[in-house]
């Protein structure tokens, strides 16, 4: 599957029940990205005057669309928490504990969301919705076991509770569960979709395992990590929405598009939010990125703007030998990043692929649902603000 994307701007069930997750969106909403860089936030007009009005409205929106949800999304946690269900209680246990950590849920919001705008629904959609979140949960268990990752949704990650190899093979029981769900909707179509896009998210991770601690990484690898390793579940997720319900050619393809610019966005804000933001807002802790030597767009951006030899250098020893870094090594990262506009950059680059997913919806029926997918580009991006 080949993807086009660009940067632009050069222990047990008890103790961890599984919470609902039509409360995915009732939570706090994210907060400001402090100091990582000067100039105009992402919520701020072309002159600079503080948009709080613009913020406000993105995440009330994005409530309504889980308020809109509820009854799909309560249908969703109920199958989510049947199929995880095993005789092997290691298994619920362990995946429940993640479940129950909460998160967004913005990939089968995605399928719902998509299914019931074209006028569909119904068992096969929340079957589908369900298999995106298994997928996602799966990577989620594998990407902490790779990334050596201590937390997870504000918690301890699941590795650090049971181990490695325990989170690798509940991952791998999820994998299985999707499927199962994909075949259960008698969907070639779908199926080979879902199928396609856990093969690129496998191929991303591989890439980004071979591109760890490469100072070098470009801005194009980049944007293919990221479009493989994220990008894809966002795409397939709104597909497979509009395959539910009944879509084909020139809306599904368009459903497809938002999807994947709306998950490249996704990327991008957390890769900014990484030097500036919250750990409440990240549910990691801030700087992560950078103490793994993980060179994502504002390191790009900053080190090809490095004005002296010796920020060059600087910018290879952190990230070629994490094990170097001193305290003082992000201080001085942000500090940089701010000089060089880098955190700007790569949330400019997330904007324009907020109005490249935004345009998509022309393709779309005008209704509510539209709408409230549209609110969705510019929650996204003003998670940063």
């Amino acid at each position: 599957m080949t993807q086009t994307v660009t940067a632009n701007s050069n222990p047990a069930r008890a103790a961890a029940p599984g919470g609902p997750v039509t409360g995915a969106m009732t939570g706090p909403m994210p907060g400001p990205l402090n100091g990582a860089a000067s100039g105009p936030s992402m919520a701020e007009g072309p002159g600079g005057a503080s948009d709080g009005a613009a913020v406000q409205a993105a995440r009330e929106a994005v409530e309504r669309l889980a308020s809109l949800l509820a009854e799909d999304l309560s249908a969703v946690d109920r199958l989510i928490h049947e199929r995880m269900d095993s005789t092997v209680g290691l298994i619920p246990n362990l995946a429940g504990y993640l479940i129950a950590a909460g998160g967004k849920r913005l990939r089968p919001m995605l399928t719902l969301a998509v299914a019931r705008m074209f006028g569909g629904g119904g068992e096969n959609a929340l079957k589908l919705a369900a298999a995106v979140e298994f997928i996602h949960s799966a990577t989620l268990l594998h990407d902490d076991v790779v990334d050596r990752s201590g937390l997870r949704r504000g918690r301890r990650t699941a590795n650090h509770v049971w181990g490695d190899k325990a989170s690798i093979l509940v991952g791998d029981f999820l994998f299985a569960r999707s499927f199962n769900l994909m075949v259960e909707t008698g969907s070639v179509s779908v199926l080979d979709v879902l199928a396609k896009a856990s093969s690129v998210i496998a191929e991303g991770e591989v890439m980004q395992l071979a591109a760890a601690n490469d100072a070098s990484v470009t801005r194009e690898r980049y944007m293919s990590i990221i479009g493989a390793k994220t990008a894809a579940l966002f795409a397939a997720s709104a597909r497979a929405g509009a395959l539910a319900a009944g879509q084909a050619g020139a809306a599904e393809r368009a459903m497809e598009g938002y999807g994947r610019d709306l998950g490249l966005a996704f990327q991008l804000v957390d890769d900014a939010l990484d030097y500036g933001g919250r750990t409440a807002t990240l549910g990691k802790n801030v700087g992560d990125d950078f103490r793994e030597g993980k060179v994502t767009l504002p390191v790009i951006h900053a080190r090809e703007a490095a004005g002296t030899p010796e920020e060059q250098a600087f910018w290879q020893r952190v990230m070629s030998d994490p094990s170097s870094q001193t305290e003082g090594d992000l201080p001085r990262a942000q500090a940089l990043m701010m000089r060089t506009r880098a955190i700007e950059a790569t949330l400019a680059a997330a904007r324009d692929h907020c109005e490249a997913a935004r345009s998509r919806l022309v393709h779309a029926p005008d209704n509510a649902w539209r709408h409230a997918l549209a609110a969705l580009v510019d929650f996204v991006v003003l998670r940063a603000a």
